[in-house]
């Protein structure tokens, strides 16, 4: 079992704030994706958790006890890095079992252990080369093999993949599903990357200047962000953000800007006008729409190959986004309908903060 409680936790370095008084609960066997920009504070939570900075207030509490000052090897965590910190001179076998080797086990019972992990992590045919002899992809599973043969309760994986390729870095993550899966086991894993945030976590929390902007499952976090920040990181390409301003006209309101003006639904009928930003994601789209928002041309294709995306001119700092099938048969610089439909539509305030429809009666 192994539940931690993040109680009011807060780490400053001299003047400079880095995790801001931050309350959060990981249940024990969840997967749970700590991920926001570089300086965040992501890292910083996950090395107080480790044990390798101590808090400057709040507690951690781990299964009911507080563990402010445990010493890191006495918290029974496994911890993965990005840089993966293998042994230059050890052959990928000793530092797997580098571990068992400082608690004194037997050396038979540590070969065994050895074979077992290795061939979890699929590099038992790596076992006698010397660590600069494997791949990037390899050295990061020899060192997720050195964390699971010490069978901790927590699973820290601080960025394991980043230095890795695209094609790596989708085998790597599906590896660490799958061993989350086998082990049933707390996985904590920090991430700049929202696309990996998306695809392994049981649990988003963004965080953003030291703070927990919102959390939830995966697809909520993409699908009802609570400010333009989350809005603006999660998806790719990232959600179309319009500046415009929210205006009443024959008693309705609108969202207008210098391209057009879209009726917005009655649910926004209370909202206060003035500075606003319209938000859709590029699935939402409609190009070639028979009722547009909109006419304007084509300024680029980009094939993806299973999709296509395109890129229209609105006369805004940034193209508008479109994903449509991969077949479609539009041309650069022609003119197009481009519908933005109105269930589809977020509103953010000039703070950033999401406008939410009130319960329409």
């Amino acid at each position: 079992m192994a539940k931690i409680e993040l109680n009011r936790l807060k780490k400053s370095f001299g003047n400079i704030v880095a995790v801001k008084q931050l309350d959060l609960t990981i249940e024990d066997g969840e997967f749970l994706v700590l991920v926001g920009p570089s300086g965040c504070g992501k890292t910083t939570t996950l090395r107080m958790i480790a044990g390798f900075e101590d808090p400057t207030g709040g507690e951690i509490v781990m299964n009911g006890k507080v563990v402010n000052d445990l010493p890191p090897r006495e918290r029974n965590l496994g911890m993965v890095f990005q840089s993966h910190a293998l042994f230059p001179h050890k052959t990928v076998a000793e530092n797997i079992e580098f571990g068992p080797r400082m608690k004194k086990v037997p050396a038979e019972e540590r070969r065994q252990l050895v074979r077992q992990v290795a061939e979890k992590v699929r590099v038992s045919h790596l076992l006698d080369k010397l660590p600069s002899e494997c791949s990037g992809g390899e050295a990061q599973r020899v060192a997720l093999a050195r964390t699971l043969i010490t069978n901790p309760d927590t699973y820290l994986l601080d960025e394991p993949l980043s230095s890795l390729d695209a094609k790596l870095r989708r085998e790597l993550r599906a590896e660490a599903d799958r061993l989350h899966e086998e082990l049933k086991k707390t996985f904590v894993y920090v991430t700049h990357d929202q696309e990996e945030a998306m695809t392994l976590a049981d649990r988003i929390v963004v965080m953003n200047r030291g703070e927990i902007v919102q959390q939830g499952p995966p697809m909520e976090i993409y699908n009802d962000p609570n400010s333009y920040f989350i809005a603006d990181f999660f998806g790719s390409p990232s959600m179309n953000l319009i500046p415009g301003e929210i205006e009443v006209a024959d008693g309705e309101r609108r969202f207008v800007n210098s391209a057009f003006s879209a009726l917005l639904p009655p649910g926004y009928s209370a909202i206060p006008t003035g500075p606003a930003t319209l938000g859709i994601r590029p699935e939402h789209v409609q190009v070639g729409s028979d009722t547009p928002t909109f006419a304007t041309r084509v300024r680029l294709i980009e094939p993806m190959g299973k999709e296509t995306l395109v890129y229209i001119n609105y006369g805004g700092e940034r193209d508008l986004i479109a994903i449509t099938e991969a077949n479609i048969r539009i041309e650069t610089g022609v003119e197009v309908g481009v519908e933005l439909p109105a269930s589809r539509i977020l509103l953010f305030a000039a703070d950033g903060a999401r406008i939410r429809p009130s319960a329409v009666q």
